[in-house]
């Protein structure tokens, strides 16, 4: 079939036609067009191993320093200090920091005979004698010493048969008065806590649970 001139050059036109629209979307986007966003995808950073030690070190740290501390210490503080009482103290603290929540040492106070720098422990007394009391080591069923700042003071010596001062005895040494047993030896320093001391011995008798017959049968062996 012939074709004519007039229709070649229609097909020619077509085709340039054809030609150009395909260079337009198919071809220029993937050379020359903006370039499509694309979707990027972190993957997680994973940690090397001493990285991952460090941290276990790290946590560990952190457990350690977030365990429990320990439980604050209650002591009885008495003898020659300005507030005698019962006095509560961070676990570790010495004697000489329970010496300073009673007021401190009164000017009476035998200093030399307390070792200041020892650790207190729960539950202990801390007796402070007063210049020129004779000073006995408190009795080993105590659980204390002189180590720890614990002491007992008995006025005349600690010899068998020497009178008790029962503004300064321990809770040991009262219990060993005629009549007198552990809770009313406890009720004694309580009084005296609570009032400044005794003034004289007869005043124990204001003491609930020591009558005459008591007194009678201790009052040869106290002092104040």
């Amino acid at each position: 079939m012939q074709l004519s001139r007039r229709q070649i050059i229609a097909y020619v036109a077509v085709a340039v036609v054809v030609v150009a629209v395909g260079v337009r979307y198919v071809v220029l986007p993937r050379q020359a067009g903006p370039a499509e966003a694309q979707a990027v995808v972190l993957a997680p950073v994973t940690a090397s191993a001493s990285d991952a030690a460090a941290q276990g070190g790290a946590g560990a740290q952190s457990g350690s320093s977030a365990a429990s501390p320990s439980p604050d210490v209650v002591v009885y503080v008495c003898g020659a200090v300005r507030t005698p009482g019962v006095v509560r103290l961070p676990a570790g603290a010495r004697v000489t920091d329970a010496l300073e929540l009673a007021g401190g040492p009164t000017a009476k106070a035998e200093l030399a005979a307390v070792n200041l720098a020892a650790p207190v422990s729960d539950g202990q007394q801390i007796l402070v004698p007063e210049r020129g009391a004779a000073v006995a080591a408190a009795p080993a069923s105590s659980g204390s010493s002189a180590a720890t700042g614990s002491v007992s003071v008995s006025p005349g010596g600690a010899a068998p048969g020497a009178l008790i001062n029962i503004n300064t005895a321990s809770l040991e040494e009262l219990d060993s008065l005629d009549g007198v047993g552990p809770s009313t030896a406890q009720k004694i320093i309580d009084y005296r806590t609570e009032n400044g001391g005794f003034k004289t011995i007869d005043e124990i008798k204001e003491v609930p649970g020591i009558g005459d017959a008591k007194f009678a049968a201790m009052k040869d062996s106290i002092t104040v």
